[in-house]
């Protein structure tokens, strides 16, 4: 039986490519005809896809010594291309973004069919190790039928959080039973009474207790704030 794509050679030598620029491959699935993906290349159909994110502080560093000097506009997606492109040309891939759009690619959808991830009342994916430090940067599609093995069942972190210290330390209840209130969170960040969330990263963020030792470090946090700040100013 082959084994499994994320435990071949071909994904050892593209995690150590990825690896170079603090990034990992996050899990992938098999691709149907309902995913109505583009084709690698003329000729080559899309039949798997493979998820490029970060875990913890691990990207940080490269992206800091390699960004675009703080003069151009969204930094970290201009540096993100830079990386993945080249590294998508070698494994002959074609590399999908986030932050392309709209449309935008459902790249959340994808990480819940990709590995155990789940939403939490933050919105953002819960990873039961991970926690919230970890993002999801570029997709791979691939023409090989890649043999990716369906993935394990894990708990979901949330379900047995009676507390949600998260929700209980926002300062201004920016989560709300219909979604989050972006213009009350960012007034407060940017306001008078914000230094801690806008210097140090969000609080509620900072008070989920899975995976801390994890959390960015805070150049990291104080730049994804600064960058949702900057959308809503």
């Amino acid at each position: 039986m082959p084994a499994d794509f994320m435990e071949s050679l071909a994904a050892a030598q593209l995690s150590a490519a990825l690896a170079e620029h603090g990034m990992a491959l996050r899990g992938g699935f098999r691709v149907t005809a309902a995913d109505d993906l583009p084709d690698p290349a003329p000729g080559r159909q899309a039949r798997a896809l493979l998820l490029v994110g970060n875990v913890g502080g691990a990207m940080w560093p490269a992206f800091a010594a390699a960004r675009d000097g703080g003069t151009g506009a969204n930094p970290m997606d201009n540096w993100t291309r830079r990386v993945i492109d080249p590294i998508a040309g070698q494994v002959g891939a074609l590399a999908l973004y986030p932050f392309v759009g709209p449309p935008y690619f459902p790249f959340q959808r994808w990480a819940m069919r990709a590995e155990a991830v789940a939403p939490s009342p933050l919105m953002i994916l819960i990873h039961p190790v991970h926690g919230l430090w970890h993002a999801y940067r570029a997709a791979l599609v691939l023409a090989d039928d890649c043999d990716l093995a369906p993935v394990p069942a894990a708990p979901i972190p949330c379900e047995t959080c009676a507390d949600r210290p998260c929700l209980r330390a926002c300062p201004v209840a920016a989560f709300t039973a219909t979604g989050f209130a972006d213009r009350t969170c960012a007034s407060h960040v940017d306001g008078p009474n914000g230094g801690d969330c806008r210097e140090g990263g969000c609080l509620a963020r900072r008070a989920c207790p899975v995976g801390q030792d994890l959390a960015y470090p805070p150049a990291q946090m104080a730049f994804h704030m600064e960058a949702f700040l900057s959308r809503r100013r």
